[in-house]
């Protein structure tokens, strides 16, 4: 196995990496389109909050919109999971990418706080749209590439989403501070159209296997069958369990942060809407950093390492970034601090990514991918709601400190109970049987 993990992870060059763009037509335009339409989604992702708190200067009104936005994936994420395996996962994403775009509408109403509910009835439907954007996303990927470029492809991935981060967020807290809403909203609709044309242009079959027809009465125990048999692949496989662990830890420090860093950098380090875009666009500088090295360099550290390794990493930078401003005034510290954050960041989600994929067969990539989005958001939605109440009644900087601190623990976790041998192996493993090894 370690031969095979030796062979599977070869150094790649950066040439190797256009090639895979070139010479990947399908999985070219799946990365186009998605680039697009993350650049809108963290243009309105970082107005929304901004806006919100202007309207209403409490950290309790912005939690809630984090909280509503996680609802539907704690509900819905690993129902939503069955579909996917069920459906056209090409034909999926284009219907969700136009339905986004129309689903943006009512934020052109929003004027005052009195209307403030029009932003979460769309955060909601938003949400309930993405239920099947995420998993059918990841469980497109390996229908688009081989089982041995996997973690280039999600390398590359990273890159574009830390692209359209570099760019979005500070364009979003600059039309908010000057043009209003509305034209966040209309260019984020933009983005979703053109994402929609791009998916619609690949050619390779992504139809779920056939299935025989069934009866309503059949339809439903088959479907309650193919959910639970989606969770039993969880429950049986102790990475996947431990991989669960760490997503549940550390989801409670994000929805922590999501609810009280806009605050945060206002009451704290004394910024504006600007300064808030332009530090949310900074971690995308080490992003692009961390996702290009690792897609050319795939075999620089097994899938298990850079999961725990980038956990501390994000913990140990955090702490630095929510307590330096006794000792160093303004937002310049921040600015470089996330954009450090960054490179643990990437490899982090890239490990992750590349760990879920290779332990899970593809006809239950949908289920176990729909399962980690509402582990992922049940933990946040505590952790919004944790984050929205104790923002308002405790010091700030204690309180993102534990952010970090969860980080640190997920990490740990992670190293403690999965070698680095054993994410290797299974890589190796998945290769080994995609090259019909024995």
């Amino acid at each position: 196995l370690r031969h095979q993990y030796r062979a599977y992870t070869h150094e790649t060059r950066v040439g190797d990496l256009v090639r895979l763009l070139l010479s990947r037509r399908d999985f070219a335009l799946a990365w186009l389109g998605s680039l697009i339409s993350l650049a809108g989604d963290w243009m309105l992702s970082a107005a929304l909050p901004v806006y919100v708190y202007q309207l209403t200067g409490s950290a309790m009104a912005t939690g809630l919109m984090f909280a509503v936005h996680v609802l539907p994936y704690l509900l819905l994420g690993s129902v939503a999971g069955v579909f996917v395996d069920r459906w056209d996962r090409k034909r999926a994403l284009v219907i969700a990418n136009v339905v986004h775009a129309i689903g943006l509408i009512p934020l052109l109403l929003v004027s005052s706080a009195e209307q403030l509910w029009l932003i979460y009835v769309v955060q909601l439907t938003q949400a309930v749209i993405a239920q099947v954007v995420r998993p059918a996303k990841g469980a497109l990927l390996p229908r688009l590439v081989p089982e041995d470029e996997l973690p280039a492809a999600n390398s590359l991935n990273a890159l574009n989403g830390n692209l359209s981060r570099l760019v979005g967020p500070a364009v979003g807290g600059l039309m908010i501070a000057t043009t209003g809403l509305w034209s966040v909203t209309v260019a984020d609709a933009i983005t979703f159209a053109a994402a929609a044309v791009s998916i619609e242009m690949i050619r390779a079959d992504t139809r779920p296997p056939v299935r025989t027809a069934e009866s309503a009465e059949h339809a439903l125990a088959a479907f309650l069958r193919d959910w639970l048999d989606g969770l039993r692949v969880v429950r049986h496989d102790r990475t996947l369990t431990i991989l669960f662990a760490f997503v549940a830890i550390s989801s409670v420090g994000e929805g922590v942060m999501a609810a009280t860093f806009v605050p945060f950098v206002n009451r704290v380090l004394e910024g504006g809407e600007s300064a808030f875009g332009a530090i949310v666009s900074a971690q995308a500088i080490g992003g692009l950093i961390g996702s290009a090295w690792l897609a050319a360099r795939p075999n620089l550290l097994p899938p298990v390492r850079l999961v725990g390794v980038g956990a501390l990493g994000l913990a140990s930078i955090d702490l630095l970034t929510f307590n330096y401003h006794p000792f160093v005034s303004g937002i310049v510290p921040a600015l470089v601090f996330m954009a450090i954050v960054g490179i643990p960041i990437t490899g982090m989600v890239v490990g992750l990514t590349t760990l879920q994929q290779v332990c899970t067969s593809d006809a239950y990539r949908g289920r176990v991918l729909g399962a980690y989005v509402t582990t992922s958001s049940l933990f946040t939605l505590a952790g919004s709601m944790l984050g929205g109440f104790v923002g308002d009644r405790f010091d700030l900087v204690m309180v993102l400190n534990v952010q970090s601190l969860g980080y640190g623990v997920a990490g740990l976790l992670v190293l403690a109970l999965l070698g680095a041998e054993v994410g290797a192996a299974r890589v190796a493993r998945a290769e080994a049987s995609s090259a019909g090894v024995a």
